[in-house]
């Protein structure tokens, strides 16, 4: 990985080999980001995307291997007991152009992925909703 600031605007490279979500939530602790928006790019090998399931409050995940194109990674920077807390959700298209996408719960890269965070002042904890089944933005 490699990045550089432009103002509140983090642009990331994302090599290949590395899991983006670790890569990503490594990279904010690191630079002390606990707020922002997430949008990106990329080519990945491996993925596995999740649909929560609102009846039963679970998650399906779908694996996928082989050549995808990540067309776009869309999410967001809280915390959760006040550690990041990264939610993400892809789409990902096929050697068909055949999209998919989903929450996103892992990707690693086979080229290249170029990611913007876009860090903003402040923080915003997240916290489980029994009744809703997932971890809420607290307010």
């Amino acid at each position: 990985m490699e990045f550089r600031q432009a103002g509140q605007k983090w642009f990331i490279r994302i090599d290949r080999g590395e899991e983006v979500l670790e890569t990503l939530a490594g990279f904010c602790r690191q630079q002390g980001i606990f707020l922002g928006s997430i949008s990106g790019i990329g080519a990945a090998g491996q993925i596995t995307l999740g649909l929560f399931e609102t009846a039963t409050k679970t998650y399906k995940s779908t694996e996928f291997r082989g050549d995808f194109e990540i067309t776009s990674l869309a999410g967001n920077v809280t915390t959760k007991n006040s550690e990041i807390y990264l939610h993400v959700h892809a789409t990902v298209s096929n050697k068909d152009c055949q999209a998919f996408g989903g929450h996103l719960n892992m990707a690693v890269i086979s080229g290249t992925c170029e990611v913007v965070v876009d860090q903003v002042q402040g923080g915003i904890e997240r916290e489980f909703n029994e009744d809703v089944g997932l971890n809420l933005m607290k307010f």
